[in-house]
């Protein structure tokens, strides 16, 4: 049975309860370069798990080629576009001003997409989105986390960054209402290519964002582990919910 609109914008807090989590906690103890990276695998892993496991499935059993190729097609130039535009962005940002506005601006772009891919993950599928819930709560506890150390090592106030955080989680909230609002009593082609779009923007998202901001620490099998047990987790609770 499909949610209401309520009821995902309930599942939408739990996301930015975790940033926000994640934004307090580099303020009362500084985390390890490890610890980051640890939850930045486990992260990648739990969304490659519900792309393989939840999301994949159903694109191949509607079975509309066009669409998928298009909205495939769609989610990688659009991640890409992103990318290019955020690293243009960066360099004079930060030229300009002590906050890092580069890496903020491209975080938030990135928590605006996950927002709205949590609207894709439940025009899949009431099971499809509350799986992705998790794992993309589980990513921008990550992001909460780095951006506060990355406020903290500006030494910019606690106050103001506080703020900051509060204004990204806000960010995946509206992305979230913004895909409910728009995927409401779509067609099933346009849910096709909807999804295929999803599916490619999570795809980015684990192989050119989370992965190779956690393997900036070194590697380790302890860490590396990590992805695989987030793999596994959400797998299994795949399985049996």
């Amino acid at each position: 049975m499909a949610l209401s609109f309520s009821e995902i914008l309930m599942f939408g807090l739990l996301p930015l309860l975790t940033i926000l989590v994640g934004g307090i906690i580099p303020f009362i103890r500084m985390p390890g370069p490890v610890f980051r990276s640890v939850m930045l695998h486990f992260a990648a892993g739990v969304v490659f798990s519900v792309v393989a496991v939840e999301l994949l499935p159903d694109i191949l059993e509607k079975h509309r080629p066009v669409e998928v190729i298009i909205g495939f097609g769609l989610g990688v130039a659009v991640m890409l576009a992103v990318k290019h535009f955020t690293n243009k962005i960066e360099p004079s940002a930060q030229s300009r001003s002590i906050l890092p506005l580069g890496i903020l601006i491209g975080t938030g772009i990135d928590i605006l997409l996950d927002g709205f891919l949590l609207g894709i993950g439940f025009a899949a599928g009431t099971k499809e989105g509350v799986l992705l819930t998790l794992a993309l709560a589980l990513e921008v506890f990550s992001l909460g986390i780095a951006i506060s150390m990355e406020l903290r090592t500006k030494q910019f106030p606690h106050t103001q960054s506080q703020i900051l955080i509060i204004f990204m989680g806000a960010l995946f909230l509206f992305g979230t209402v913004l895909g409910a609002t728009l995927l409401s009593g779509i067609s099933q082609e346009m849910t096709e290519l909807i999804l295929s779009f999803g599916l490619a923007a999570l795809l980015y998202l684990v192989t050119e964002e989370l992965l190779m901001e956690a393997h900036e620490e070194k590697e380790s099998p302890l860490i590396t582990s990590a992805f695989f047990v987030g793999f596994l987790f959400f797998l299994i609770l795949g399985m049996v919910a």
